[in-house]
């Protein structure tokens, strides 16, 4: 049999959204096909951007070494963040648009300044940032029980579904981002808690990872645009009726009610 073409791939991809997930893109990609994988997500975003939907930034992901570890490769992802895929500080997320929802704590920037230099460092994200917040990502897989290896979730735009910006918004100088503690609560029990410094160290560091590889391809980020720079702790499962809310020490907080409004 032929192999799937990435069009292919990424029709798949798309009709999963309507109809259910898919089973692992193993026909198609090689585990850790990084071109591959980014080819199939690249036809997907230009696919919706011509449906109207409007890139507002990028989420980086596989932040965790650990995490890395388990899907084999030694590097983080990314994936493109919607208009429609915002959920407003305090709102609500209709069960109904979801699959197999995870949700995350993260500190995002929102930047005041194109980041286009391929050789960008931590450094000069920083003077670039406008505002630091708290974010709340909820994660999705189209990849049935999220059975993923590194090339199904890139493919899938870096597992992403939807985001919570936590609304206050502060300066960057004088914060401490890599030392800054996240407890993620679910029904007021704690569900996960984690540091800054587990976003490849620091938060800056992954947004600079995610700069230099956005310049390369072309594709820089902008003035405007919402970088979340990854995971603080464990993802969790989300069920219908939760509420969940995030603070990280310092930066502020952010929540949703998983529920139909």
């Amino acid at each position: 049999m032929t192999a799937p073409s990435h069009e292919d791939l990424a029709r798949r991809l798309r009709d999963a959204y309507s109809r259910g997930a898919v089973p692992p893109l193993r026909d198609g990609l090689d585990p850790i096909d990084v071109d591959g994988a980014y080819a199939v997500q690249t036809i997907n975003t230009r696919f919706w951007e011509a449906q109207g939907r409007r890139v507002v930034g990028r989420k980086a992901g596989l932040t965790a070494k650990a995490v890395q570890t388990q899907l084999g490769v030694d590097q983080p992802d990314f994936g493109v963040l919607f208009d429609d895929m915002a959920v407003a500080d305090g709102g609500m997320l209709d069960p109904a648009r979801a699959i197999q929802p995870k949700a995350e704590a993260e500190i995002p920037f929102v930047l005041g300044k194109d980041l286009p230099d391929p050789k960008t460092t931590p450094e000069i994200v920083a003077d670039a940032v406008a505002t630091v917040h708290t974010a709340i990502e909820i994660v999705d897989s189209r990849i049935a029980d999220w059975k993923i290896t590194f090339a199904d979730t890139v493919a899938d735009n870096g597992s992403s579904a939807f985001f919570v910006l936590g609304r206050a918004g502060l300066p960057l100088r004088g914060l401490d981002l890599e030392g800054a503690a996240m407890a993620m609560t679910v029904n007021g029990e704690t569900a996960s808690t984690g540091m800054g410094a587990a976003a490849l160290g620091n938060p800056l560091n992954a947004a600079a990872w995610l700069a230099r590889t956005l310049a390369g391809r072309d594709e820089p980020l902008k003035a405007g645009d919402i970088l979340l720079a990854g995971a603080l702790g464990p993802m969790v499962a989300l069920k219908p009726g939760d509420h969940v809310h995030a603070i990280v020490g310092g930066l502020g907080e952010a929540s949703f009610t998983y529920t139909r409004a």
